[in-house]
């Protein structure tokens, strides 16, 4: 029979039979993801590791080199460089994208069909590449061909990528471009997670739209604005084909991220135990970065409501 608690509730209980435990996947469950990820990524991680103390320019064998890869990378100024232009490319996506997308993503968890259609249309970048959208942006920015030639009233004399602050700002508004519907996906799924209990008790409190806004879905998205922060963080510190098509590192070294940078050095200077350190340096500071905004956010600490299988 059902119980009472269970008819209250609105949930029937499942009989199981006597002795018989319900538990959770043992670890054989667990053996395919982890041999696959330690085929296609521990093994290469361990393989680039070793090449970043060796001399390797492509033929022959690697000559094992020690630490020389590594000191004469942190002698590099133009190494030093493209960290700080990683870390603020990085932090410039942050900062634009992500209340773009939180105010994206609540508009379109909305129930009208018009922001339905609205969102469809927005999400469509998403199914573009980086190179293609790098080369679309690259044509309609041409200084010669392209829009700014044909407003110089507002881009003056129409070369975005000309100056550092401008290339820069070409990178963002590209990035931002692309990314940003991914992000707001995220959004709108967390925010249709929301109770409804929630806004309903907040409206008989009297309160407005834009206090339900700061005082339930913000504190609501927490954990998704953390996993959407650490996305864009590990992408901007790995973005690599949209300065390659866009800036090319240029107007001089003004745009050379390190992704770039790894690029230059090895397969340009045929150095690839340089590359391999820039690229072993590029996935500690990554990591580094995610665990601190990992850390500081609390979300290592945080209870999960579900128990899973």
């Amino acid at each position: 029979m059902v119980s009472l608690a269970a008819t209250v509730t609105g949930k029937r209980q499942t009989q199981r039979p006597a002795g018989r435990t319900v538990g959770r996947p043992g670890l054989a469950w667990a053996l395919p993801a982890t041999v696959f990820f330690a085929l296609f990524a521990l093994v290469p991680l361990v393989m680039v590791a070793v090449l970043s103390f060796t001399a390797w320019n492509g033929l022959g064998s690697p000559e094992f080199t020690g630490f020389d890869n590594w000191v004469r990378l942190f002698q590099d100024p133009v190494m030093i460089k493209s960290l700080w232009l990683s870390v603020l490319l990085t932090v410039l996506g942050v900062v634009v994208q992500t209340p773009l997308s939180i105010l994206l993503g609540v508009w379109a968890a909305g129930p009208e069909r018009n922001r339905a259609v609205l969102s469809a249309v927005f999400f469509v970048p998403l199914l573009l590449s980086a190179t293609a959208v790098s080369v679309l942006w690259r044509a309609l920015l041409d200084p010669n061909f392209g829009v700014p030639s044909q407003a110089r009233w507002l881009f003056g004399d129409g070369n975005l990528f000309g100056t550092q602050t401008a290339a820069i700002g070409v990178l963002v508004f590209v990035s931002t471009w692309q990314f940003t519907p991914f992000h707001a996906l995220i959004y709108q799924g967390a925010t249709r997670a929301i109770p409804e209990v929630l806004y309903q008790a907040a409206e008989i409190d009297g309160a407005g739209t834009v206090r339900k806004f700061f005082h339930i879905t913000l504190p609501q998205l927490r954990n998704s604005i953390i996993t959407s922060v650490i996305l864009m963080v590990v992408g901007g510190l790995t973005t690599f084909d949209t300065v390659l098509i866009l800036t090319q590192g240029g107007p001089g070294t003004d745009t050379t991220i390190s992704a770039y940078y790894m690029y230059d050095k090895a397969f340009k200077g045929f150095d690839f135990g340089a590359g391999a350190a820039i690229a072993l340096m590029l996935v500690v500071v990554a990591t580094v970065i995610s665990l601190v905004v990992v850390k500081v956010s609390g979300y290592d600490k945080m209870a999960g409501t579900k128990e899973g299988l």
